[in-house]
């Protein structure tokens, strides 16, 4: 039986050790509908939720969380808080700054490791390729998601480190599938950039030129959220499939039963 959880638009500024926190309620469908309050939130990640965090979480009355982190960033940031009752699925997907030794020289680099491997657009084009391969090859990660959420997993949360990229492409993909539109997609991606939704960018206490303004100028484009970086992966799916409803049926397998039961869970008349 789903889960009655309240309408909470406001929610984040009651919310202090998990950053970028939102519901994404209210967003408009093509249709002329809009995406209900209460249903599909997303954020950063859970490790650092103090007791209060908990105690909101759990009065959502969440069924299941999808937590989008890999092994390495589990043990860099830790377990999620743990709720009573709720459903918590891992389900790992490609971090664009992936593996230990890019986070290292991320981490303690000098300035000139750092030129090296994120000058001259190359943090960018990092960024724009792991947001291509995500929906390119990721395809069955995203299905699971939304049949679990056409069949019980409401309401949900999904998180990443950041709740950014893969957060923020899990829900892109999920706001697809219910027809919204993708000028207001984007601008809910974007919310990311609010300086009270960003995590701090991390630097060693010894790292040679710690956070000068050149070091964070060359470190931006992997802590940003653009629209370049959205735009390549709706690029993925024209390119791939030749369009979203091909991508929809064929990529994510979602049948038309299955769209209508997620749509019929997720949308109220505007």
């Amino acid at each position: 039986m789903t889960q009655q959880s309240p309408q909470v638009p406001s929610a984040e500024s009651q919310l202090t050790g998990v950053r970028n926190f939102r519901d994404v309620g209210g967003l408009p469908t093509r249709d002329g509908r809009q995406v209900r309050y209460g249903r599909l939130y997303r954020s950063g990640h859970l490790a650092h939720a103090t007791a209060r965090d908990a105690t909101f979480l759990a009065g959502l009355g969440l069924h299941t969380i999808f937590d989008f982190r890999n092994a390495a960033d589990q043990k860099l940031e830790g377990p999620d808080v743990e709720l009573p009752g709720v459903r918590n699925v891992n389900l790992p997907l490609t971090d664009p700054a992936d593996g230990a030794e890019f986070w290292k020289m991320v981490r303690d680099g000098d300035l000139d490791e750092l030129r090296s491997i994120l000058a001259d657009g190359k943090a960018a084009g990092r960024m724009t390729g792991t947001y291509r391969l995500i929906i390119k090859e990721r395809t069955a990660e995203h299905s699971r998601v939304l049949h679990a959420l056409a069949e019980d997993s409401v309401p949900a949360l999904m998180h990443c480190a950041a709740g950014k990229d893969r957060a923020g492409l899990s829900i892109a993909v999920a706001l697809l599938a219910l027809g919204v539109e993708r000028d207001a997609i984007e601008a809910d991606y974007l919310k990311s950039n609010e300086a009270h939704r960003r995590y701090p960018v991390k630097r060693g206490d010894n790292a040679p030129s710690g956070t000068s303004p050149e070091v964070m100028d060359l470190l931006s484009p992997l802590f940003d959220a653009r629209s370049e970086y959205l735009d390549a992966a709706f690029a993925a799916i024209e390119e791939t499939w030749g369009g979203v409803e091909r991508y929809l049926n064929e990529g994510l397998k979602l049948a038309p039963d299955t769209r209508e039961r997620l749509r019929s869970r997720f949308l109220e008349e505007a």
